[in-house]
């Protein structure tokens, strides 16, 4: 099985390999070409986003520039989702996104990991783990999504956090490393994350 079979199967690969890094590249021209992007070209981004994306949903916004290791293309959106400025996706894997999810300035989600052992880092080997993001979610600025991870619907994560493990959905997590502070409750209106 070749390095490009092995990208979703949580095996270790070369992201190196000729056949990833040529694939690679054609995603990543798209992504440039969606960061030269100015503000006044709303509707060539979204024509972009549409070849860039495995899936996007209706009214998607993402604020130039992005950052991604495959310019989005195992990045599935909802409906709806918006993202500030400076979104790094290091999507070697799928990463989901539900819809109405709305992602801070500077958020990083990772798929990509490597292994504990020196002499596979050496080689350069990597694997990947899937990050799921629910409806409606909220992810404050500055924080830090690991491989993994599953956030549940409607849950904030606060500013700066950086998530470890899961985190249920309705619910409040804050902190390094991310813990639920609390759960949701409809009288909490307005507040600051």
């Amino acid at each position: 099985m070749g390095s490009r079979a092995k990208i979703h199967t949580g095996e270790l690969y070369d992201p190196m390999d000729g056949e990833v890094a040529e694939v690679q590249k054609e995603c990543m021209r798209l992504l440039y070409q969606f960061n030269a992007t100015g503000p006044d070209e709303q509707e060539h981004r979204n024509e972009l986003m549409e070849k860039m994306f495995a899936e996007i949903g209706k009214d998607c916004y993402i604020e130039p520039p992005l950052r991604a290791n495959w310019g989005g293309h195992f990045v599935h959106l909802g409906d709806r989702v918006y993202s500030n400025f400076n979104l790094t996706l290091v999507d070697d894997t799928d990463i989901y996104i539900g819809s109405y999810t709305m992602i801070g300035p500077n958020v990083v989600i990772a798929t990509a990991c490597h292994p504990e052992e020196p002499q596979l880092r050496r080689a350069g080997l990597q694997y990947n783990k899937p990050v799921v993001i629910g409806e409606k979610v909220w992810i404050g600025s500055g924080a830090i999504i690991l491989p993994g991870v599953t956030i549940g619907d409607n849950s904030i994560v606060g500013a700066g956090s950086v998530v470890t493990r899961d985190i249920p959905a309705n619910v409040v997590a804050v902190g390094n490393p991310c813990r639920v502070l609390r759960e949701i409750k409809e009288e909490k209106k307005g507040e600051s994350y």
